[in-house]
C-alpha cells in the first residue's frame, strides 16, 4: 500500500469510477509534480487527528 492510498484528499469519482486525488493545483504546482522524483504522494495527510495529542502526552 502507498501512502497515496491512504491519502486525505482522496475521493471516489462516480464519472471514473476510480478513487482520485481531489486537491485544487495550479498549473505550476502541477508541473512541480510531474518533474519532480518523489516516489510518495506529496500531498499525503495521515489523517490520524490524534496523532499529535499522543505525541504531546
Amino acid at each position: 500500500m502507498t501512502s497515496c492510498d491512504t491519502c486525505a484528499y482522496l475521493t471516489y469519482d462516480e464519472d471514473y469510477e476510480d478513487y482520485v486525488c481531489d486537491i485544487n493545483m495550479d498549473e505550476d504546482d502541477y508541473s512541480r509534480l510531474l518533474e519532480s522524483h518523489r516516489k510518495e504522494c506529496p500531498f499525503y495527510r495521515d489523517g490520524d487527528d490524534y496523532k499529535v495529542v499522543r505525541h504531546q502526552m
